[in-house]
């Protein structure tokens, strides 16, 4: 059953990490990062390949053109093109499996013709270095969202896993979410601080989304939504794309990592380095089994969203090639099935996981392209 409900609805993923796993391997330059891997072959070193998006129902990826923090300026520019650019020449090398798509529209056609309608997710407001020419910029070439913020605050806007400065959203970032509504590029609420998703919400007339988001009341860690402001997507119009990252959706298993990493750091080792992380984890695990993160974790959250947020006002977001590890049955994009499944298992219904699956967040954007329409009729 969960195979024809993804027939008939494909997954829209809302953040895929694939294009820097890529210039991680081969570095800067977009060609070789496209070739570095052959993304035909089934089981690639990343998570992500063409036969397990095919094998996962995959019809459409928002794929991140991320651009690490330690990036600023001029810099972050260059690297956010050179990361777009990465993704344009993914879809030329792979014409049969992959289309880039700009509109609602154009990934419906490509889903229709079997292709993986291919959308692009800017992360981390940084990437236009206070420059809104830079975004309008990132929006011709195909740029259809930006998250506000990545792991560090922007001088605009303030961001969950960093002190507060802002409070929130500045005048500027007023302005920055004025902007996106009125080109039609969604405001991405992940990575933000609360203070900055209630003002986002305050001040977008369209709808936004969570690309890769889960729910704070069921694990309490700064990345996930709380309540308040999942129950708001329902009169805002927008979704909160689930995601898979097991440190979180499970409380205990977050709780578990970091008393390992403060026992790291009592013994003079360095928690950031991989193979004495690895190591660490190795030997306290045996001690103290490592908490599991399964489907089952998933679909508490997705349950939980659907609760508050409204079963319109749901996705998935899995964060694949972006994290080292992922819960079991969803260890790549081959996983999306079993959670269908599980639901199914559960009484959702076909017509409430194919909404899940892709038709909310294609609603959303369609509404956004709406909203634009718009705004840009009422300067002429």
């Amino acid at each position: 059953m969960s195979r024809e409900v993804l027939r008939t609805a494909p997954i829209l993923d809302g953040h895929n990490d694939l294009p820097w796993a890529l210039r991680k391997i081969a570095g800067g330059d977009p060609v070789a990062a496209a070739s570095v891997l052959d993304l035909r072959v089934a089981g690639t070193e990343t998570h992500t390949d063409i036969a397990r998006l095919r094998r996962g129902g995959v019809g459409a990826q928002f794929w991140s053109v991320y651009v690490p923090c330690g990036f600023t300026g001029h810099s972050a520019v260059t690297a956010v093109l050179e990361q777009v650019e990465l993704v344009h020449d993914l879809a030329a090398r792979y014409p049969q499996d992959l289309r880039i798509a700009y509109t609602a529209h154009e990934v419906e056609t490509a889903m229709a013709d079997g292709k993986v309608a291919s959308l692009l997710g800017a992360e981390g407001g940084h990437c236009i270095a206070e420059s809104l020419g830079a975004l309008r910029a990132l929006f011709r070439l195909g740029v259809r969202y930006m998250t506000l913020t990545h792991n560090d605050n922007v001088p605009w806007a303030d961001s969950a896993t960093d002190e507060p400065a802002a409070g929130g959203l500045t005048g500027f970032g007023r302005e920055v979410v004025g902007e996106m509504n009125r080109l039609g590029m969604l405001v991405d609420l992940s990575h933000v601080a609360p203070s900055t998703m209630r003002d986002a919400l305050d001040t977008s007339v369209a709808p936004v989304i969570f690309s890769h988001s889960s729910c704070r009341a069921v694990a309490d860690h700064v990345r996930n939504v709380p309540d308040d402001v999942l129950a708001r997507l329902a009169g805002n119009g927008g979704v909160c794309m689930v995601t898979f990252v097991p440190k979180f959706v499970s409380e205990e298993l977050a709780a578990w990592d970091a008393d390992l990493k403060a026992e790291l750091v009592r013994d003079g080792k360095d928690p950031e380095d991989d193979a004495v992380w690895a190591e660490g984890r190795l030997a306290r695990d045996a001690r103290i089994a490592r908490p599991k993160v399964t489907i089952e974790t998933i679909v508490k959250h997705v349950e939980h969203a659907r609760e508050v947020a409204g079963i319109d006002h749901i996705g998935l977001g899995g964060d694949y090639d972006g994290v080292s590890e992922l819960p079991e049955g969803l260890e790549d994009v081959s996983g999306y099935p079993a959670l269908i499944a599980a639901l199914l298992e559960r009484s959702w219904s076909p017509e409430d996981c194919a909404k899940l699956a892709s038709r909310n967040a294609l609603r959303v954007l369609r509404d956004a392209e709406q909203v634009a329409a718009r705004l840009q009729r009422t300067q002429l």
